[in-house]
């Protein structure tokens, strides 16, 4: 007998297969219709048709409605532990002033780096849960959290610390990101080389603690340079830690193929990624994760080139980049029509990018974005007749019910998430 059972699915996502999805193979997508899932023991225990289940019993059955059924969405970059907001910013983006410019005068994320500081764990726990709850409400069931408003030892651990209890708390799997080397701290201006290896030295405290599985750089300009992010993250992997870049955000320095020489597990932004940069990264196993709400916020009109990416080969991730400054959303959904949109992305490269290569971004690919027998039964039921339908009807929540590890764990129009 089931533990539960999902019946009068019209379409079935399953994302089934090996590996991150690369290049052409985004193009097609793993699709059963009229199908059926069973559940026991939070598992996927069988995929089958409709027809068959006639034959099956279960404890509980779901009906789906004929409508669309895919695993959860994994989001896999995200600034999820943070104090304060940065509204007040707005008037500045709008008369056209550069967010560099922005960083120069006190705000961006030094303006986020002070409220960090001065909040408890506990308030910065629970704002956290809040944007935690809404990016479950919206299908997200895995997500990467980077710390990064700290710039000191204390604070970065404390994001940490707020992330791992999340972890532990929420229903939403919470991966964990030592941003460290996000910005240079206003007390560290004029010795930047000495901050890096204050956060280097920190990163034994961090993995003595398992507080992050990941470590990550700011390369840009006015930030860290080509070489400072190199010398970082190879630091990074001898105390054991898999590594991300944030990567030619905004000028082409070389991110993209820094990421690909030090075997970084992603490579995140790529807005100013040289055709060079491309070319190696779609030779490599590092993932591109593209964060097209942000390039959409700040209003540049310029985005990733996703499609020479795709085209050349690579595997590319969708991720929200939710942030109090660039990218102040939790809605992944609207991420998708963006990429179709500004990327050029089609819908079913668009699904590829927001459940498998999301997952292998924050190395759970062997876990999640895929509905697979004996995995983790992490899937959502949509109020959309079918995979195209969502990133097509902008600006609504399609998600009707989302299930983490067979449990009923955010359900429209039955209040707010249960979190246990």
């Amino acid at each position: 007998m089931m533990d539960t059972l999902i019946v009068n699915i019209g379409q079935l996502l399953t994302m089934e297969g090996d590996g991150p999805v690369k290049g052409e193979q985004m193009k097609t997508l793993p699709l059963m219709e009229q199908a059926a899932i069973g559940i026991k023991d939070g598992r996927v225990a069988w995929i089958g048709s409709n027809e068959e289940t006639k034959t099956i019993s279960a404890k509980h059955i779901i009906d789906a409605e004929g409508k669309l059924v895919t695993p959860g969405l994994v989001d896999p970059h995200t600034h999820l532990v943070f104090a304060g907001s940065r509204e007040h910013e707005l008037p500045l983006k709008q008369q056209g002033v550069p967010y560099l410019e922005i960083l120069k005068r006190g705000g961006g994320i030094l303006s986020t780096v002070r409220a960090t500081r001065a909040a408890s764990e506990e308030e910065l726990y629970e704002k956290a849960r809040v944007h935690l709850d809404r990016m479950l409400s919206y299908g997200v069931t895995t997500v990467e959290a980077k710390s990064g408003y700290g710039l000191d030892e204390e604070t970065e651990w404390k994001q940490l610390r707020v992330a791992k209890r999340l972890h532990q708390t929420h229903p939403v799997e919470v991966v964990s990101t030592f941003l460290g080397a996000h910005a240079i701290p206003t007390e560290h201006q004029n010795h930047p080389d000495d901050f890096l290896q204050q956060m280097v030295d920190f990163m034994d405290v961090i993995k003595q603690e398992q507080l992050a599985e990941f470590a990550d750089i700011f390369c840009e300009t006015g930030v860290f340079t080509v070489e400072q992010s190199r010398l970082f993250l190879q630091k990074a992997k001898e105390k054991g830690f898999a590594v991300k870049i944030h990567a030619d955000e905004i000028d082409s320095l070389g991110g993209t193929e820094l990421a690909v020489e030090v075997g970084a597990v992603s490579a995140d932004h790529l807005v100013g990624a040289s055709s060079a940069g491309i070319h190696q990264l779609a030779h490599s196993n590092t993932i591109a994760v593209l964060l097209p709400g942000t390039s959409f916020y700040l209003g540049k009109g310029k985005y990733a080139n996703a499609r020479q990416m795709i085209d050349e080969g690579a595997a590319v991730a969708l991720a929200t980049d939710f942030n109090p400054g660039s990218s102040p959303t939790e809605n992944l959904q609207f991420i998708m029509t963006l990429a179709a949109l500004y990327l050029r992305m089609t819908s079913e490269e668009i699904w590829h990018a927001v459940t498998v290569n999301a997952a292998y971004a924050v190395n759970r690919g062997q876990d999640a974005g895929r509905i697979m027998i004996g995995r983790k039964a992490d899937i959502v039921l949509w109020d959309a007749p079918n995979y195209m339908y969502v990133p097509y009807h902008y600006g609504i929540n399609h998600v009707r019910m989302v299930l983490k590890e067979g449990k009923v764990v955010s359900e429209r129009g039955k209040g707010d998430v249960s979190v246990s």
